[in-house]
């Protein structure tokens, strides 16, 4: 038997990076779940897949724990706007305290072939540092974007991901909708009928 294959991305996280982390746990029909960050090899490939990491930064268990940790105070955040519900202040806290890991400016850098370029420095010891606070940023740019009246959680269950609506569309994927589909027809066939 197959594992059942990871989703393709929630509509905006092609746009929101932060969109695409909090939806790296993936909750599937049957009692399954996926997470995308359960080892740092699988942490360092999704990072490294997003340009928030070298292929080879070598990350430890201790930074795949970090990484869970800001994905679950991030989840929260989400979660509290899309219910419309004040923000839990640790979650909150977490968030700013990422975000306060890496210095904003980028330093001027000079390539001999290519000339001066700007950069934010981050060496390998920094890697961890530069993911968080790159992901505790995009996470707040689209909290405090006009994008954020967009968010939503999948309507079909178990489905844990969260996307940014496109018109009525309330499903992260089409396996979700039709999912979703099918659980209202058979709710429709199996309901008692009225005399």
């Amino acid at each position: 038997m197959t594992a059942e294959p990871v989703l393709p991305p929630a509509p905006g996280a092609d746009e929101y990076v932060a969109l695409d982390f909090v939806n790296s746990a993936i909750a599937l029909p049957g009692g399954q779940f996926i997470d995308l960050l359960g080892t740092p090899k699988g942490t360092n490939e999704w990072l490294a897949e997003r340009g928030l990491a070298p292929a080879d930064a070598g990350l430890q268990e201790m930074c795949t724990t970090q990484l869970r940790s800001l994905r679950e105070h991030l989840r929260a955040l989400f979660a509290a706007r899309v219910a419309g519900i004040p923000a839990l202040p640790g979650a909150l806290a977490a968030v700013n305290d990422a975000l306060r890991r890496v210095p904003t400016a980028a330093l001027l850098q000079w390539d001999e072939k290519e000339g001066p370029y700007r950069a934010a420095p981050h060496p390998i010891n920094e890697v961890m540092d530069h993911a968080l606070a790159t992901l505790a940023a995009n996470a707040a740019d689209l909290l405090t974007h006009p994008d954020a009246e967009r968010l939503t959680a999948c309507g079909s269950t178990p489905c844990n991901r969260y996307l940014l609506r496109h018109g009525r569309r309330h499903w992260c994927s089409t396996r979700c909708g039709d999912r979703a589909r099918a659980a209202r027809a058979y709710a429709r066939r199996t309901q008692p009928q009225a005399d």
